[in-house]
Parts: C-alpha cells; structure tokens; sequence
C-alpha cells in the first residue's frame, strides 16, 4: 500500500525575470521502503522533499494534480493541519546541522522543544525521550550531549542528533536531505545502518535525497533519477549501475574508480537532445 503518492508535482518561483521552474512535473509513489532521490545539484532534489511537508514559501507555489500522504490531501490541507502532520507523521533531515540547529539552545532544549510544546507533557517525561532518541541513533553519552552547544558537536555527532530530533515523534515518512554528507565513511555506515534498523523496525517510509549514486545503490530499494527538475530514470537501484538513460549513465561516469587511469574526470555530455527536456 502507498503511503506518498505523488502525480504531476510542479514548483514554480517568481523572479524579476519571470517565473522559474524548479520541478516540473514530478510523478512517484512510496510504501514503507527506501526511495532513493539522485542527481546534480539544482536538479530539484531537495525542493521535492521539502514541497511534501508543504516547506515552499513564496515567492515558491506548488501545484499539482495530486499530494497524498496517507489519504490525506497535502494540498488541500490547512496550515495548522500541516502543523500537526509535521513531526509526529512527516519530518525532514536537513542537510546541514550547522544551519539547521539552533546555535544559541543547547541540545536538549531542541530536543524537547517540540514534546513540551506539542504533546505537553512534562520536562521530565521530554527528558528521558530525548536521551531514548540519542541512545537510539547511537550516541554513547546522551547525558553530556544534552547539555552541549550545536559547535561543541562534531559534524557526525550533529548528523545523529538532528535525525533523533526527527525520530521523537515517531513519523510514518522521513525525508533525509544528504544525511551523510562530509561525514567520513565509518560514521556514514553507523547512520545508514541507523536509518535502515529504522525503517525495518517502524515499517517508516524513507526518502533518501543524495549525490552519491554508489551508496544509493547499496542501501536504497528503488532511485529516482532527477534532471533539470524532471524524474528522466526510475529503476530498482540494484540496477543503477546499469542505468539506459544517457544522463545516469554521465553520472556514473564522473564517479573516480580505484585504480582508474590518472586523467580528469570527465564531465556530463550535454549535447544529446535528452539535455533540453
């Protein structure tokens, strides 16, 4: 059963120059999997993720012929209905840690913001889910961790603690917006293995919004590829190394291999008729 479903997703931004397409005609459904989302920057990966939780402000504007989330029209939703999906069903991992925690609340105070505010329950109670949360995503001290500053973490300890903030309420779709960027690869593959014990034991959805078409093809179900803010390749991602679309096929070969010859790189060959879609 589809738990997102998605026809026709179009984000549009006003500029002095007229109006900008940044997705332009989206369509894609996802159960209790691992979705993998791929390609360059600018290919609207990240406005994807965040038009689900409805994160568009103007001068943005979403349209579509189709957002549900559960049964729930996301479009037709109200703001304080989105307030309450937000969180306790849908929630995001921004990309970034340092620009996603607030730097001057200490780890904690996030942390249970959202419980006392929302479920109103007491600080004790906020408490102990927080340091549940940090101990679920594997941090080895919560205690000393809850009392931190955002710059007394490292980038793979921010990394932990922004999805435990997303995994409190427990949601039914996570959208993770390069969870693992710039962390080097033994805490990548400790968050990884966190995110997919999560999606295991929850039956969680999981958007995973990446440039790194290896480890999208190792830990993800199915990928989506993503040009110019148009899905051009949908396939199983153990098969993503033997992509057909001429575009995936330029990404896999800007990818470095071990042993490959010492020459540059090369780059994405826009000359095909694929290029202007």
């Amino acid at each position: 059963m589809s738990l997102l479903q998605i026809e026709n997703l179009r984000v549009t931004f006003a500029t002095e120059t007229g109006p900008v397409e940044a997705v332009r005609g989206v369509s894609f459904s996802l159960g209790r999997e691992r979705l993998g989302i791929v390609g360059e920057s600018g290919s609207g990966k990240t406005i994807t993720g965040r038009s689900v939780l409805r994160l568009i402000r103007p001068p943005g504007r979403i349209e579509a012929d189709r957002m549900e989330f559960d049964g729930i029209d996301l479009l037709k939703a109200s703001e304080k209905q989105m307030r309450a999906l937000r969180g306790p069903r849908l929630a995001m991992v921004m990309q970034d840690p340092k620009y996603s925690l607030n730097p001057v609340m200490r780890i904690g105070a996030q942390l249970t913001e959202g419980l006392l505010r929302r479920d109103r329950i007491s600080r004790a109670e906020a408490r102990k889910k927080a340091i549940a949360a940090l101990e679920a995503v594997q941090i080895r001290d919560p205690e000393r961790v809850m009392e931190a500053w955002p710059h007394e973490l490292s980038g793979g300890m921010g990394q932990r603690v922004m999805i435990a903030m997303m995994l409190i309420p427990e949601p039914d779709l996570l959208i993770a917006d390069e969870p693992t960027s710039a962390l080097d690869v033994t805490v990548q593959a400790e968050v990884l293995s966190i995110l997919d014990g999560l999606v295991k034991s929850r039956g969680m959805g999981l958007i995973f919004i990446s440039h790194d078409l290896r480890l999208v093809a190792r830990f993800c179900d199915r990928v989506l590829v993503m040009y110019r803010g148009k899905i051009v390749e949908e396939l199983a991602a153990h098969e993503l190394m033997a992509a057909k679309h001429p575009y995936t096929q330029g990404l896999l070969n800007c990818l470095p291999r071990i042993g490959g010859p010492r020459a540059p790189l090369p780059g994405l060959d826009r000359t095909g008729a694929w290029a202007n879609v």
